[in-house]
């Protein structure tokens, strides 16, 4: 599919309710349609709004309205130095996400609300407090980095790498220098201690201890979460160990093996590139206009598909 000429998004700031300030891009059709869902976009933890631009052309030329943004602390919505900057994974999802949800009401108002997560992004989508909102999700190798839950054959190196290492060096700086190392952007202590704090349930990291209940069970949305067998991250347990919070969401889990669409290795942040557009993006695109799959869409074998009714 070629996408047409690119749309020029629309750059916007958003307080948060602490007020903390939000920068993001909005692309918007020029007349209003009450049938036109909006999508945002929740991007992987460190992972700049912008590499999703290109995902974020092609639902608006397939005639969604879309809204992508930054975390606090990250890409458009840092401001100076995060050392001794205060954020964590919960001030992403219960501050800042659902700052945008309350935006996309506000800018499209009376319009279906979906939403796209990638790794954390779609933990964050179960953490605003206006989550009943949402009709659709799509997850991409969405999970919160239960160290057991890694990929076998290299849980050892990204436990030693991302629960050792990066904790280490971000004690020594006051924030994780992961754009100097080479590892995804810069980020602020609190999301370093959510990531590797060793504890199988998102209630025991140290933000979600904060919260009480947790938002999770408002969020009645059909949900289709997508895995890659090559993703380290987004293992068979990883992934159904977030999705068993959505409890009030109809669930589907979709695996995929790289060899499935003529690949070698696709892995964890690959999807969003726009050399997948033609065979990895219809199957986010379909789930978002219809809430099913279809065969023809997915050109892949349905066993690999299964269904997980919300519970009563």
């Amino acid at each position: 599919m070629n996408l047409p000429t690119r749309p020029a998004p629309e750059a916007f700031r958003e307080p948060a309710a602490d007020n903390y300030p939000l920068g993001g891009f909005t692309w918007r059709h020029p007349r209003t349609d009450l049938e036109r869902p909006v999508v945002i976009i929740n991007a992987a933890t460190s992972v700049r709004c912008r590499h999703y631009s290109r995902f974020a052309d092609y639902l608006f030329a397939n005639g969604f309205d879309v809204i992508t943004y930054d975390y606090r602390g990250i890409g458009e919505s840092r401001s100076g130095s995060l050392r001794g900057f205060k954020a964590s994974w919960s001030d992403w999802g219960v501050l800042d996400f659902e700052a945008i949800l309350v935006r996309a009401q506000r800018e499209f108002p009376g319009q279906p609300i979906d939403v796209v997560g990638h790794s954390f992004g779609g933990c964050a989508a179960g953490l605003g407090a206006s989550g009943a909102v949402i009709r659709r999700i799509v997850t991409v190798g969405a999970q919160f980095a239960y160290w057991r839950d890694y990929q076998a054959s290299g849980r050892w190196r990204m436990l030693a790498k991302w629960h050792v290492v990066m904790p280490l060096v971000t004690a020594l700086c006051g924030y994780f220098p992961g754009k100097r190392l080479g590892w995804l952007e810069d980020t602020p202590a609190g999301v370093v201690r959510d990531w590797s704090t060793p504890t199988p349930r998102y209630e025991t990291r140290p933000s979600g201890r904060t919260l009480g209940s947790l938002p999770f069970s408002r969020v009645k949305a059909q949900m289709l979460a997508i895995s890659i067998t090559d993703d380290p991250f987004g293992t068979v347990a990883a992934i159904e160990r977030l999705l068993g919070y959505f409890n009030s969401s109809e669930r589907t889990h979709l695996r995929i093996a790289p060899e499935d669409i003529g690949e070698k290795q696709v892995g964890h942040f690959a999807f969003f590139r726009s050399e997948y557009q033609d065979r990895l993006w219809p199957i986010a695109l379909t789930w978002l206009q219809n809430g099913q799959l279809t065969e023809d869409t997915l050109g892949i074998s349905p066993n690999l598909r299964f269904n997980t009714p919300p519970r009563s």
